[in-house]
């Protein structure tokens, strides 16, 4: 009986040992990765497959952890949407050397969790409040912070496929001032960080009025970081590597010193 009951213990103890939950700690802060593609990371891809080059930037960290699908915790690494933005081919997006430059500059805010919801291709009403992505989002959300950790921002970077109807483009600014509202409404932190990213490239030929919504909402704790004028991939619309490094580093230097 006696080697029965170590035998029980041994292997309960390397049970919680190897659980995701145990492999790595809690995150301390937490921040929800939104939008579409440029979000979700195109960086690297060609015309057929990403290149697979992990910038220093980009490189894993123990300090930082991704929510996977499974709604558990693991060591975040390159493509961060890996399982979240499905049957696309990803790459390098701003999430990672975000995290890099917050531990960098502020390693008292580590460790860092990531929560990809980026999903390529969708317009802002498809991020309705009652749709799949809005649900899951907050879903996802609720789950970061289950067992401890505060949600310190959204990072969201979100608008190419509303500028291909111009109805889409000129509602564009009451559809993101509702998202953000509902958002904060249903994870009851009425003040959370919100941060998009001015569009850089469109599907369509109103980016002008989109951008100009971006830059017009007028809510509390809400930040822009302008992307036009970095370097873009072979296709003009997605981000490329150096790009997806450089916009992470801009959103961290916007949590960091806006907030």
């Amino acid at each position: 009986m006696k080697i029965f009951h170590l035998v029980t213990v041994l292997l309960l103890a390397y049970a919680r040992i190897a659980s995701p939950e145990s492999c790595h700690h809690q995150p301390k802060s937490i921040f929800i990765l939104s939008g579409q593609s440029n979000m979700s990371g195109r960086g690297g891809v060609g015309r057929v497959k990403w290149d697979g080059v992990v910038p220093p930037e980009c490189e894993p960290s123990p300090s930082i952890l991704r929510l996977g699908p499974n709604l558990t915790w693991e060591e975040a690494k390159e493509p961060l949407h890996a399982d979240i933005d499905l049957n696309k081919t990803l790459g390098i997006g701003p999430g990672m050397s975000f995290a890099h430059s917050v531990l960098a500059q502020e390693p008292s805010l580590g460790p860092i969790g990531l929560v990809p919801c980026a999903v390529g291709g969708t317009n802002i009403t498809e991020w309705a409040r009652g749709g799949l992505l809005y649900s899951d989002m907050v879903r996802r959300a609720k789950a970061a912070v289950k067992h401890g950790g505060t949600i310190r921002a959204i990072l969201w970077y979100q608008g190419e496929s509303d500028t291909i109807i111009e109805e889409d483009a000129l509602r564009y600014k009451h559809r993101l001032k509702k998202f953000i509202e509902e958002v904060r409404c249903d994870l009851k932190l009425p003040t959370l960080p919100f941060i998009q990213v001015g569009l850089a490239t469109a599907l369509g030929p109103y980016i002008d009025i989109v951008r100009a919504a971006q830059f017009g909402v007028k809510l509390p704790n809400v930040k822009i970081v302008d992307a036009k004028g970095l370097p873009l991939e072979w296709d003009h619309v997605h981000l490329n590597t150096p790009a997806e490094v450089k916009l992470g580093k801009m959103l961290a230097h916007a949590f960091l010193h806006d907030f």
